[in-house]
């Protein structure tokens, strides 16, 4: 007796790839956005992560390594490298703001620096 085998569909042809390319689509739109309407800082660099870690996924299922690694910590393993290359970036951003700019934003300035018109 002849087994049926299930037939391998690619991910970027299922609805579920589908989903995902559409949903990666529609957010790397509205960082694109925010970053033309100079929205806070803080939008723009969470809406990259969300790209990066969709794009990350999507890489997963294209390589169908959800399927190949039967462990299920691979997305802790994702997911910490990716927090450790952002905190290094952070890290790195912050030590150059305070090189520029040791005083710190928001000191006060002497009533007699203003120009008075």
């Amino acid at each position: 007796m002849q087994t049926l085998k299930q037939k391998h569909r690619p991910f970027c042809f299922s609805v579920k790839g589908q989903v995902k390319m559409l949903r990666l689509a529609l957010t790397v739109t509205s960082m694109a956005f925010f970053i033309i309407a100079q929205a806070p800082e803080p939008y723009i660099v969470i809406t990259g992560f969300e790209v990066a870690v969709i794009f990350f996924f999507i890489i997963l299922y294209m390589l169908r390594l959800d399927r190949l690694i039967d462990c299920l910590f691979w997305p802790l393993l994702v997911f910490g490298l990716l927090a450790a290359v952002c905190c290094i970036a952070d890290g790195a951003l912050i030590y150059r703001k305070l090189l520029f700019n040791p005083s710190g934003p928001y000191q006060k300035k002497p009533i007699h620096d203003k120009i008075v018109l």
